[in-house]
């Protein structure tokens, strides 16, 4: 009776995920330890319906041409072998529905051979007992949108390497990278994609094992013990997921039976020309129930906090690659699908893990990202603000003498930042393949790139919106990104680049302890522009503000190297103010010894405000300005009613 409820249960496995309803199908397709007439195992199972026969070859099969699997009606192949062990390396030969011979990966395996091998590994899952409680319920509890988000984006191949070039492993970053983040005051690590790829120039982008760690640092149990170190420190972790597209390589997804499996059928939708890669058919049932489900096993799997979906654009546009393009049955550019199947994960992941982030790196405005399925939006908690960032640095690559004819490339973003829940980055893109470091993109001499370094790090964070930075960046890294090497450590044997390093901290630290740079930021009623027409001196001013009265912060922002001196800065309330930052002090590498000193209103007003502040702001400075005794009852009278000025 009971072995034919399990045939039951695994039949339902196989229906539902032809359906699409399937979220951990990893669980009956793939290798998995089992039972059969009393006697202990592996069961193997692969989804290929148009294959003429598949068969299993292995080191214990001697890589013969090895042992034929039996197919169901569901177009799942299967095979359960006795002489399987754990830690066995295996492949499929697959008769393709041409009859082309091929050996392929297990698409479901969860372990693979470290590269340049390319076998799946025999596996049985271990229970773990987990010790993140009280993170993961005290996340529960709180309201992330309100929350500090401050991301430190990282590649582990290369945030630090051995002697001999070789990569830490996950015992080693979890000694050495997460004591770095918690004493920097990030709250949240981010990882490019650790699902497995082949080639490491990739940097991940290209996977082969949707449900496999990879290879390179250890195994499912030492990336376990290190986000659960991260919890347990109070530290986030995400990582960069890939269902849009994937790796070529023809031993792995691609035309796995012969047929159009995973990809679409059209090839001009089947193919990815600027990627090099496939894509994958999302309108198929069982292309989503597989990228679901490698989500779900991820989450479930790894505790991760939160996933940030790479390359959106890419499923949401019949037209976002460089090629050829079939349009919609409607004539556009819209790709339907893609726009189903973001809603639906986001459904799914929200709905068994409601306080996981679903994060998209997407670059258009056509399509409302974030926000609930029911508004019309796909669901996506964050969205990567790539306007912001083009923007922003291009004005900082500019030469000073042109920038007050560039102003609003500083002040365009103030106009949309609210429409959607966005998220700051400072991203490896900007790094890497000749586009030079951000201290390397500044203006001018060393002193002004890290001066102007400084400024931009604190228009980040003042902005609305939760932040991200690429590692290297908190010291001013000066090489660009060499994905092959580690970090130039060495630069902190720089008195300035420690000085830089300790500036980050600093406002890391001042971020998390003011509630005016995180309560608010996806609500107008949080930012108040204070004056951005001034053009000709090209300062920038406004207040930030938290949920109480009492939580606001002045920010102003000198984007040339002209020292401004008895600069005047209106403020929504009389009485004394205080300087908590300023970017120029000798301890940050500036030339300040100290700073203004505490300032008291001089009760005439400035534009829309009702009182005002005389500041001296230095060349390329930034400073943050903090009320420490305020009139409320006469300022509730005089306060701005729209909020938000516009600009």
């Amino acid at each position: 009776m009971e072995n034919e409820k399990q045939q039951e249960n695994l039949r339902e496995a196989a229906r539902t995920f032809t359906t699409g309803e399937n979220f951990r199908i990893d669980r009956y397709l793939g290798c998995h330890a089992g039972l059969k007439e009393q006697e202990s195992g592996f069961y193997f199972r692969v989804w290929a319906p148009r294959a003429q026969e598949v068969f299993l070859v292995a080191d214990f099969t001697d890589w013969h041409y090895g042992v034929p699997l039996v197919k169901n009606e569901f177009g799942i192949w299967e095979i359960f072998s006795k002489v399987a062990g754990v830690g066995a390396y295996y492949k499929y030969r697959v008769i393709q529905a041409d009859g082309t011979e091929v050996f392929k990966i297990d698409p479901f395996a969860k372990v693979m051979e470290l590269r340049p091998g390319n076998a799946a590994v025999v596996y049985q899952e271990e229970k773990r007992k987990w010790r993140d409680g009280l993170w993961r319920g005290r996340k529960k509890r709180s309201n992330a949108f309100q929350r500090p988000l401050n991301i430190y984006e990282v590649h582990a191949n290369s945030w630090q390497q051995h002697p001999d070039g070789s990569f830490l492993n996950w015992q080693e970053l979890k000694e050495q990278l997460i004591p770095y983040v918690k004493d920097l005051g990030y709250t949240h690590i981010e990882f490019m994609p650790l699902t497995e790829y082949p080639l490491d120039a990739s940097w991940g982008y290209q996977s082969i094992g949707y449900f496999s760690l990879t290879s390179r640092f250890g195994s499912v149990s030492d990336f376990q013990d290190f986000v659960e170190a991260c919890h347990l420190a109070n530290i986030g972790v995400f990582m960069d997921w890939v269902p849009g597209h994937f790796c070529a390589n023809t031993d792995t997804l691609p035309y796995f039976d012969g047929t159009a499996q995973f990809e679409y059928e059209d090839p001009n939708r089947a193919q990815n020309f600027g990627w090099g890669a496939l894509n994958f058919d999302l309108g198929k049932p069982e292309v989503q129930s597989f990228l679901i489900s490698s989500l779900m096993y991820w989450l479930d799997t790894f505790h991760l906090d939160g996933i940030r979906v790479d390359a959106v654009s890419n499923m949401l546009y019949r037209d976002f690659d460089q090629g050829p393009w079939t349009p919609n049955e409607d004539g556009g550019n819209e790709n339907y699908e893609g726009l189903h199947f973001l809603k639906k994960l986001n459904a799914v992941a929200h709905l068994y893990q409601p306080d996981v982030l679903m994060i998209a790196e997407e670059s258009t405005h056509q399509i409302k990202i974030t926000g609930p399925l029911e508004s019309g939006a796909l669901g996506f908690d964050y969205k990567w603000n790539m306007g912001w960032m083009n923007d922003i640095l291009r004005f900082f690559e500019m030469d000073p003498i042109y920038r007050k004819f560039n102003f609003n490339l500083v002040t365009f973003s103030f106009m949309y930042t609210f429409n959607e829940n966005y998220l700051l980055p400072l991203s490896h893109d900007e790094v890497v393949h000749g586009k030079k470091s951000l201290m390397h993109k500044m203006w001018g001499d060393r002193y002004r790139q890290k001066a102007q370094l400084r400024n931009l790090f604190t228009f980040l964070m003042c902005h609305p919106g939760k932040k991200l930075s690429f590692m290297g960046n908190e010291w001013g890294q000066f090489l660009e990104w060499k994905f092959q090497e580690a970090l130039e450590w060495r630069d902190l044997e720089d008195d300035l680049n420690q000085k830089m390093l300790f500036f980050s901290k600093t406002l890391n630290q001042l971020y998390k302890d003011e509630p005016a740079l995180y309560e608010l930021d996806h609500e107008a009623a949080g930012l108040q522009i204070i004056d951005a027409d001034n053009t000709e001196e090209t300062v920038l001013s406004f207040v930030r503000y938290g949920k109480r009265k009492k939580d606001f912060l002045i920010a102003v922002f000198n984007f040339t190297p002209v020292e401004r001196q008895a600069f005047t800065v209106g403020v929504p309330y009389s009485g004394t103010y205080q300087e908590i930052l300023n970017t120029e002090k000798e301890e940050f590498g500036g030339t300040f010894t100290k700073g203004n000193p505490p300032m008291t209103t001089t009760g005439e007003t400035f534009k829309d405000f009702p009182d005002q502040l005389s500041v001296l702001v230095p060349a390329f400075g930034a400073l943050i300005l903090k009320p420490t005794s305020i009139q409320l009852k006469q300022a509730e009278k005089t306060k701005m009613k729209g909020g938000m000025r516009k600009v």
